[in-house]
């Protein structure tokens, strides 16, 4: 059975506003979303979940108000959680490019690309079995999408992690088999 995931990379957002959890969109994001809205809006969207993130909520949000759909928010989606002290984001890039290919490193309280992976994955395998025959819209992050595209196909890796925000990608399975991949996504 052919079901579809429509990953959707959050919106351009503040990295010095708020927390994790709570961080909006700038105002290119907020416009970005009415494209995110416009490239979708005709897809036959069944289902849209999010990870639990503003950002990533904020930027399915208005698809979901255009087809009077609920977003379903699951905590595992979120985005990897690096460690327990603030990193800069030039620090965090540099900490990412530099230990992708190790899936098992984590810096001091933080996660690893491994646990990332296992907890989203397990997600998205409940995804594919519940909504089997569907097109789903997620509302996600890039380095969990990055994660996720590579659980099923290993060259989605470190060099795919350089997307836009936003970014789309219609991804087609055939059960839980990845069949193909077509970025949507147009700047």
């Amino acid at each position: 059975m052919k079901t579809t995931i429509y990953m959707v990379r959050h919106a351009e957002s503040p990295y010095n506003e708020g927390n994790e959890i709570t961080r909006g969109l700038t105002a290119k994001g907020k416009d970005d979303v009415e494209k995110v809205t416009e490239i979708l809006k005709e897809e036959g969207i069944d289902v849209i979940i999010s990870s639990p993130y503003n950002r990533a909520i904020l930027s399915v949000e208005g698809l979901a108000h255009y087809l009077e759909l609920d977003i379903k928010t699951f905590e595992d989606l979120r985005e990897r959680f690096f460690a327990e002290e603030i990193i800069e984001s030039a620090d965090l890039m540099s900490v990412i490019r530099d230990k992708f290919n190790d899936f098992d490193y984590s810096l001091p309280g933080g996660e690893s690309n491994a646990d990332c992976q296992n907890r989203s994955i397990s997600v998205i395998k409940n995804i594919l079995k519940e909504h089997a025959g569907e097109k789903i819209a997620i509302g996600t992050h890039g380095l969990v999408m990055t994660l996720m595209m590579n659980y099923f196909d290993s060259s989605y890796g470190l060099n795919f992690l350089e997307l836009k925000k936003p970014d789309i990608y219609k991804l087609c399975f055939k059960n839980f088999e990845l069949k193909d991949v077509i970025r949507l996504w147009n700047e």
